[in-house]
């Protein structure tokens, strides 16, 4: 069977309050014709498919677009699962009449329910899709009282599907943060202090793993792989190449992968040097109207810097001026400071005010506030 994996489309996503709509829809087209060119008996899409959990009404027309052409004109089934930054519900509203049409979505847990079977002329292949869900909500459903962190969480959820018949060829779709992934800035935490964190270990048996949330294409070990996301959604992704991964499965459901690259409508980069030479255009090769990042290698002050640089370059969002700190550690200082996750800024500022490092009740308070607030977030209208 040849199928392919994606994620992480975030449809809607607003970056650096520009919509990024057109650019979706752009390898979105480019998705589709892959599709077509592969001959893909099946489109995974493992989570994260709207930027939140109340999408903009354009997105919503994107998506119902996109699917309908994939599943009426390329004729390809479509297995979908909500992320961590969809609304469960919503994304699953009508998923019972739409697997008839070939779209199986899956948005609030549902413990027990059958795998989606596909064939191909080996058999039968099944897909178990695992959407996002909280360990409050896993406790919940599950009657599961000892689930409290994701991994615990994501236990109980492979537990109930190979505590059956676990025969044939299985691919397991799921959206995490496995233990040794690489992450970028775009990327929301699902959790503070690490209780986020899923071990591989949950998916053994599995012959396939196609993992959506983290926006870099890998493998975290043979057969388990993150596609990435379709696009660049921070300037922590310029070195990204952005792909879909093409998987053939065999009869013996060994899987060999091979990324398929995406062209963006613009690209995303970091410019560096003085105001004077940038203001000469790009060099050869480079286009005028990527999304750029502009770090300022001067220290005078300069008028009006960043209208004058989007006469040249029009999408100029972030305009840096490392030049003007009064040294280079207090540079290195801020930049390591921008690197900190919340609890280590905690701690910073809790030890500068207090003279004493915060206890480890003080870090469970502290995790326990900052998961809350990340959880209101998805439900934020913008």
């Amino acid at each position: 069977m040849r199928f392919i994996h994606t994620a992480d489309w975030h449809i809607g996503r607003l970056f650096h309050n520009l919509s990024l709509l057109d650019d979706q829809a752009h390898v979105l087209d480019q998705l589709m014709d892959i599709l077509t060119d592969t001959r893909a008996e099946a489109l995974i899409v493992a989570g994260d498919i709207y930027d939140r959990a109340v999408p903009p009404a354009d997105a919503v027309r994107l998506l119902d677009e996109v699917i309908a052409r994939i599943t009426r004109d390329c004729r390809v089934p479509v297995i979908m699962i909500a992320g961590n930054h969809d609304s469960p519900e919503r994304l699953g509203f009508g998923s019972g009449l739409l697997a008839e049409q070939g779209f199986h979505v899956r948005g609030p847990l549902e413990p027990d329910r059958a795998p989606v079977r596909l064939g191909d002329a080996w058999g039968a292949v099944n897909f178990y899709p695992i959407p996002y869900a909280e360990p409050a909500v896993v406790r919940s459903r599950l009657g599961e009282g000892d689930v409290h962190n994701h991994d615990a969480a994501m236990a109980a959820l492979v537990g109930r599907i190979q505590g059956k018949s676990f025969a044939g060829r299985n691919v397991a779709v799921a959206h995490s943060f496995l233990t040794g992934g690489e992450t970028s800035d775009s990327e929301r935490p699902l959790t503070v202090g690490g209780t986020g964190n899923v071990s591989i270990d949950r998916f053994r048996g599995f012959d396939y793993v196609a993992l959506g949330h983290l926006h870099r294409p890998q493998e975290i070990s043979s057969g388990v792989r993150y596609s990435g996301s379709l696009l660049k959604y921070s300037f922590s992704e310029v070195g990204h190449e952005k792909s879909v991964t093409l998987v053939e499965m065999g009869a013996a459901g060994c899987c060999t992968t091979e990324l398929l690259p995406l062209t963006p409508r613009r690209d995303m980069r970091i410019v560096e040097g003085a105001f004077e030479t940038l203001l000469q255009g790009p060099v050869v090769g480079e286009s005028r109207e990527d999304y750029l990042l502009v770090r300022l290698s001067d220290k005078k002050a300069i008028l009006d810097p960043m209208g004058r640089l989007r006469q040249v370059y029009p999408n100029v969002l972030h305009l840096e001026r490392p030049g003007l700190l009064e040294s280079g550690e207090l540079e290195e200082m801020g930049q390591q400071r921008l690197r900190q996750s919340e609890r280590q800024l905690f701690g910073s500022f809790f030890e500068q005010m207090t003279g004493d490092e915060p206890s480890t009740e003080q870090e469970r308070v502290f995790d326990e506030v900052v998961d809350s607030l990340h959880r209101k977030e998805r439900e934020a209208v913008p």
